[in-house]
């Protein structure tokens, strides 16, 4: 069978995740990318076409051309739309294209909540550094379209606001810019996978945030099961969207009982919380995503275990500079917690300070039955290794 993955750049949960699970499966895998040097030296036995993935037209022929497909499959937040537009093309399983753009598009995610009576967040769209006047302080600014917390940025009053506007309209002209109400309470996500018929909730974590005005996330505990209310109305207004096939990622926020959703990645957890999730649930998470992208339903229980306790930790950098001594990769076993810590920045890159998720240094996976022995866990490792920075 013939899978074509589209990519932009190369990743952990596709170098890590899917390609081997896609190999478990017997699949014979093409990858479509506007990157292909970058992934043809990642994993060079595989398959790699050039093609403006960002163009669903594009796909559409360079699959059309190539081999006959028997599923299309993306994990790029950028490319679930144009992946959904050539899957419904070629009449093969996939997600509704309406519901990838819906969850890409964080003013129309707004809406379409809206008109469904799920929740109401006050919002609106910048094209230019304005301040709406009925805005309300606080409130959040980021990109439509963005990922990985890039320019979000807490937002106390009118000029504090169009000063932000402008500095990132500067750098991203094309950009459209989303400012909307602050929705206060203790961040979580909730992971689930689903074939269009069956949706399994395979938990979530409890995501701590580094200081405003900023947003990054600095470290996330797992969460084996929210509470049930918690759980209905997240699920409620994934609904509204159409969200129900393959793995989604949500992002929301608990307050008095109240669960808001601040975004929805209608893919694969990422930042290597799938491969920790893969291994702390002991189910074969990226073969069953796969599958669901080829027309095959998913088991009615997935035998996931239900004791698992885990940890991600992100060490991240403090200031700009060139990374002179870090930690190398290692995998310990230490008093009943599994750990693995992979760098995410090269010994001699000079970075600058980004503020967002791209300032990660490393991660560092921790798994085991205890929280409390997981934490310390990770608290000793962290304690015991530095990383040194000059400018």
């Amino acid at each position: 069978m013939r899978l074509y993955l589209l990519a932009l750049n190369p990743t952990d949960a596709v170098t890590e995740g899917f390609l081997p699970a896609a190999a478990r499966l017997g699949l014979d895998v093409t990858v479509l990318t506007d990157q292909p040097d970058a992934h043809r030296g990642a994993y060079p036995d595989i398959e790699v076409l050039e093609c403006d993935v960002r163009d669903f037209r594009a796909v559409i022929t360079r699959i059309s051309t190539h081999h006959t497909p028997d599923g299309v499959f993306t994990n790029s937040d950028h490319l679930q739309t144009q992946a959904a537009l050539a899957a419904a093309y070629f009449e093969l399983p996939g997600k509704d294209w309406r519901a990838t753009l819906r969850c890409k598009d964080k003013a129309e995610m707004r809406r379409r909540l809206a008109a469904a009576g799920v929740d109401t967040v006050w919002s609106a769209e910048l094209t230019e550094p304005v301040a709406p006047a009925d805005t309300p302080y606080p409130c959040v600014l980021k990109p439509r379209e963005g990922v990985a917390s890039e320019d979000v940025v807490l937002v106390d009053g009118a000029e504090e606001l169009v000063a932000h506007a402008k500095e990132i309209l500067e750098r991203r002209p094309d950009a459209v810019l989303v400012v909307e109400e602050y929705l206060p309470g203790e961040l979580y996500t909730l992971e689930t996978l689903g074939d269009g018929n069956v949706r399994h909730v395979l938990g979530g974590f409890h995501t701590e945030l580094s200081a405003p005005p900023y947003f990054i996330e600095e470290r996330l505990t797992f969460v084996p099961a929210h509470p049930e209310p918690v759980v209905a109305q997240v699920l409620a207004q994934l609904d509204a969207l159409g969200v129900g096939f393959g793995a989604c990622h949500t992002e929301f926020v608990v307050h008095e009982g109240r669960a808001r959703i601040i975004e929805v990645n209608y893919r694969a957890i990422g930042d290597q919380c799938d491969l920790l999730l893969a291994r702390l649930l002991r189910i074969p998470l990226f073969e069953h995503i796969l599958r669901t992208h080829l027309g095959e339903p998913l088991p009615a229980d997935l035998g996931a275990r239900s004791d698992g306790a885990a940890l991600l930790e992100y060490p991240c950098a403090d200031r700009a500079g060139t990374l002179v001594g870090a930690p190398a990769a290692t995998d310990l076993d230490v008093d009943g917690a599994h750990l693995t810590y992979r760098p995410l920045r090269a010994v001699g890159e000079r970075h600058e300070l980004y503020m967002t998720n791209r300032d990660y240094l490393g991660v560092l996976r921790a798994t085991g039955t205890d929280q409390r022995t997981v934490d310390r866990a990770v608290a000793a490792f962290l304690a015991e290794r530095q990383w040194e920075i000059q400018p």
